[in-house]
């Protein structure tokens, strides 16, 4: 069996009942295409994934102990199997127009491996993850929220996110020090934002760089042109904004800074 490695922050799930309800609220946003399993560990989700994704599914793990056995137990998957890094070669273990991930997200990483998702965007179509609890209800977190932050607007900006529910730390091996949570992401039809993109992010990491300042202040470092300093919108903080107020609120410093 495999041993969990504290390094790379594992925790196997050892609760059959939970994983059957991953893999069928996977199932429940799934989208047509190949499907990339993201540190399967000892494929306690795996074994319902290859049953309904026999042909689809794909597996990467950066444990080389969890690969061995991974192969030695899903024959049927030899050559879809993966050491790797997700981190740094994100997808590209399949060539599928449509890829839908799903996993149990070491802690330690959680966020990099949804800035990741967001780099291929264009193909990733949906998402279950468990992951921090803390973590998981911000990503899911409505504007007011004070979960609500950077990664919450970067992530709703191009998928719908819904929080599923909570996992207790018991049903893991060795337990964790926290609770975890269950979220799915579906790719929303933005296929662009009706702004400058780049200077979207930059406008909403340096809003919540600050977030108990007002916009007017947390944004000095762009240099807004007088026309923005003006608007009534900077008078709110960054976690009071939707989505497409950040949108809105970039287009008028692209349209007075030209």
């Amino acid at each position: 069996m495999v041993k969990a490695k504290k390094h790379l922050g594992q925790h196997f799930l050892k609760d059959e009942n939970i994983a059957s309800r991953i893999v069928d609220s996977f199932s429940d946003v799934y989208v047509k295409g190949d499907v990339l399993e993201i540190g399967p560990g000892t494929g306690v989700l795996t074994k319902y994934l290859i049953k309904k994704y026999p042909e689809q599914l794909h597996l990467v793990d950066l444990d080389k102990e969890s690969i061995d056995y991974l192969e030695s137990n899903f024959p049927d998957l030899h050559g879809r199997i993966y050491f790797g890094d997700f981190l740094k070669q994100g997808i590209e273990f399949t060539s599928a127009s449509d890829v839908n991930i799903i996993g149990n997200f070491p802690y330690n990483i959680s966020s990099q491996i949804f800035f990741k998702i967001l780099e291929h965007k264009d193909r990733v179509k949906c998402v279950v993850g468990m992951l921090q609890y803390e973590v998981a209800k911000r990503l899911a977190s409505p504007p007011g929220n004070k979960d609500y932050g950077i990664l919450s607007v970067l992530l709703q900006a191009y998928y719908n996110i819904n929080y599923l529910f909570s996992v207790e730390a018991h049903v893991f091996d060795p337990p964790p020090k926290v609770r975890s949570g269950v979220i799915s992401l579906v790719r929303n039809k933005n296929e662009n934002l009706d702004c400058d993109e780049v200077l979207f992010k930059s406008v909403v990491k340096q809003g919540f760089q600050n977030r108990r300042k007002t916009l007017r202040n947390a944004l000095k470092p762009l240099n807004l042109p007088p026309q923005v300093i003006e608007l009534d919108i900077l008078n709110r903080r960054a976690e009071t904004l939707s989505v497409n107020e950040f949108v809105d609120l970039t287009k008028q410093i692209e349209k007075w800074s030209r």
